[in-house]
């Protein structure tokens, strides 16, 4: 026989209207309209869903995205963290060089143009030492990082970087890596040329930096890339550097072998 609350309406509709997992609510940030159609189309290749779950955030969470770029992983964040979260995005300097001003200002354009999804988010500047006008330090639950680590190392600062993200993490928070894998031994001279980048590198000075190694994921694998390519990662999609050249053999590899690595703040 079936209990009295199995058929109480009054537990129905707690069933019906039940509020939204964190799951449900990334899933939706994803599927949702204020994407556009060209960053829908690479999910298959960037798995948004699944880095970001793998991840851990909680929508009412503090985010830092480092280095936004045009927004692709903006567009899930802002939506995913609303209302109840804040991201913060820590773009190149407003006093850089044309380039990076031009960069930047395509980015806050896009915040202004869409109050509804980006009206929370915080635009601040990349740290290079610390950060300078983002988030107090020891405040954020998340930092997260998609493609940049090379960069960095080009740029001879990526300790230092790694360094900043720490002292902006709350004990327990998350560093959140996704960064084009290169194979092991790979010299650093070959890292600066060609994009990829050891993953036992990336692990050995995040730790040095006091990171914990928490979890690797091989979501973002790509068992076709070679990683021997003649401009080095850009020679593959989204980029294809080399225009025609190999354009077909560069299509069917598809985007770049990746390591995506969770990292946390030790709470002591």
């Amino acid at each position: 026989m079936l209990s009295a609350l199995a058929l109480s309406p009054l537990a129905l509709g707690a069933t019906a209207f039940a509020a939204p997992t964190p799951e449900d609510k990334l899933r939706a940030a994803v599927d949702g309209p204020q994407r556009s159609a060209a960053n829908r189309a690479r999910d298959g290749a960037r798995h948004p869903y699944e880095t970001l779950a793998f991840f851990g955030l909680r929508p009412d969470a503090q985010v830092i995205e480092i280095a936004p770029g045009g927004g692709w992983y903006t567009e899930i964040l802002a939506a995913y963290l609303s209302p109840k979260g804040r991201l913060y995005a820590a773009h190149e300097p407003a006093e850089g060089s044309p380039g990076q001003q031009r960069a930047r200002k395509a980015f806050a354009d896009k915040l202004v143009a869409d109050p509804a999804t980006y009206g929370r988010v915080v635009l601040g500047t990349l740290p290079v030492e610390r950060f300078t006008d983002i988030h107090p330090p020891g405040g954020a639950d998340a930092v997260l990082t998609f493609r940049n680590i090379h960069n960095w190392i080009s740029d001879g600062h990526f300790d230092e970087t790694l360094r900043a993200f720490f002292a902006v993490l709350k004990p327990g928070g998350v560093l959140g890596v996704e960064e084009h894998r290169a194979l092991p031994g790979t010299s650093l001279s070959q890292v600066i040329a060609s994009g990829y980048v050891p993953q036992d590198f990336v692990v050995d000075r995040a730790r040095a930096a006091g990171f914990r190694l928490a979890a690797i994921s091989e979501i973002n694998a790509n068992p076709r890339d070679t990683h021997d390519h003649a401009r080095g990662v850009w020679s593959l999609p989204p980029t294809l550097r080399g225009g025609e050249v190999d354009r077909a053999k560069y299509l069917a590899i598809g985007e770049s072998d990746r390591m995506t690595l969770r990292f946390v703040k030790p709470a002591r």
